[in-house]
């Protein structure tokens, strides 16, 4: 485990020989970038929230997260290839941001994660005034167990 929260960093170096790494916290730090973490193919769960970051990246690698904090960042949209890899993520935590909407981007950006993915938090972005933004969300990820704070 790292816990490298609250440090004033704006850039991910040196962990590159920190291959078994399975735990890391970069939360509240300056960071615009996910990049830094390519060589920590151990991890399972990383916190990034209260950072900069504008979009999902860099996480090929990292393909045994479990649990991924992208909270309280300025991401704007997931790409379709963001989570390829992650196929094994059961939390994905994207609340307070700026994504904007529940629809089929989304859905495309998700699929990868569509058998694995147990808990959404989406809150706190455009794309929860949607109305029918739980029913969507449901169809989508078929073993969502929580949205958000709510048990479903």
């Amino acid at each position: 485990e790292l816990w490298l929260g609250r440090n004033r960093i704006s850039k991910v170096e040196g962990l590159a020989t920190l291959t078994a790494l399975r735990r890391i916290s970069l939360q509240s730090n300056r960071l615009t970038s996910m990049a830094g973490l390519e060589a920590c193919t151990a991890l399972e769960e990383l916190y990034l929230s209260h950072n900069g970051i504008q979009r999902l990246e860099g996480l090929g690698p990292l393909a045994r997260l479990k649990m991924l904090d992208v909270s309280s960042n300025r991401l704007t949209a997931l790409q379709p290839d963001d989570l390829a890899s992650q196929t094994e993520l059961e939390d994905l935590w994207l609340n307070d941001n700026q994504l904007p909407a529940v629809d089929a981007a989304l859905d495309r950006a998700l699929e990868p994660v569509r058998q694995s993915l147990t808990c959404l938090y989406l809150e706190g972005n455009p794309a929860a005034s949607d109305t029918q933004y739980k029913r969507k969300l449901t169809n989508m990820l078929p073993k969502l167990k929580q949205l958000d704070s709510n048990f479903l």
